[in-house]
């Protein structure tokens, strides 16, 4: 499951809602606080100078050590699909990422997602969980390190990812669409090694159960008051200017 790979039900583009009071602020120290609504997008990789994903999460935790941020069920979010509407995963591989695409409104309707993000690391944590609070597993998505600005993070997804469970063993996820990009010349020789290299790095956190694996976080649940972000209708805007 690469970035795009969301469980959503189909929307429209049309009808998105204004943010609410107090999206997407950022204290002058450049740290969000918990309960604000903040966008994680990630850039189109075939053209990086358009944002094909955007979704509101809720700050959970901004120090700088780590990023916490949560995704709601029910959270409205931008993701691609091909010109004629098709879902990108339904798309067979061969011609995934060369058939023209387009952005649409969607749902996410699964369970929640917590986002771990630790600044420089070229990927982020995610943990996912099953009806009930079951905790079912992290998963390392391979991205550019994110570049923050006032009104969120922004990032570029490698392809290629790791999946972890409870009993600490762990699998790569999606070799195949890996091998596809560099096929499709959508990341370089040069680049792929470095994600592999990155990969590695992951790996070795993961034998050596270091945190944000060994720090509890499945046990964490989200505060009841808190509202499901909505989707600013200049969600796709260029950053103002970046933040440390």
């Amino acid at each position: 499951m690469t970035a795009d790979m969301v469980e959503t039900t189909e929307g429209e583009t049309a009808g998105v809602p204004a943010p609410a009071a107090g999206a997407g602020r950022a204290a002058e120290s450049g740290r969000w606080a918990p309960g604000d609504h903040v966008l994680w997008r990630y850039r189109d990789n075939t053209d990086p100078r358009r944002f094909h994903i955007c979704r509101p999460v809720t700050v959970v935790q901004d120090t700088e050590e780590l990023l916490a941020v949560w995704m709601a069920p029910g959270t409205p979010c931008i993701k691609p699909v091909l010109a004629d509407g098709t879902p990108v995963h339904r798309e067979p591989l061969a011609t995934r990422y060369t058939k023209p695409r387009r952005t649409v409104r969607d749902q996410w309707f699964g369970n929640g997602v917590l986002k771990l993000a630790r600044p420089g690391d070229p990927w982020s944590v995610w943990l996912f969980w099953e009806s009930g609070w079951h905790f079912k597993n992290w998963y390392v998505n391979l991205e550019e390190p994110r570049r923050r600005w006032s009104g969120g993070i922004d990032s570029l997804d490698h392809f290629l990812d790791i999946c972890v469970y409870p009993d600490r063993h762990w699998e790569w996820r999606d070799e195949d669409e890996f091998a596809q990009a560099r096929r499709d010349g959508l990341m370089t020789d040069a680049q792929a090694a470095g994600v592999k290299t990155a990969g590695r790095a992951a790996v070795a956190q993961i034998a050596a159960w270091r945190g944000p694996f060994s720090d509890g976080w499945e046990d964490w649940r989200p505060d009841p008051a808190w509202d499901v972000p909505s989707l600013p209708e200049d969600w796709e805007r260029l950053p103002d200017r970046l933040l440390p």
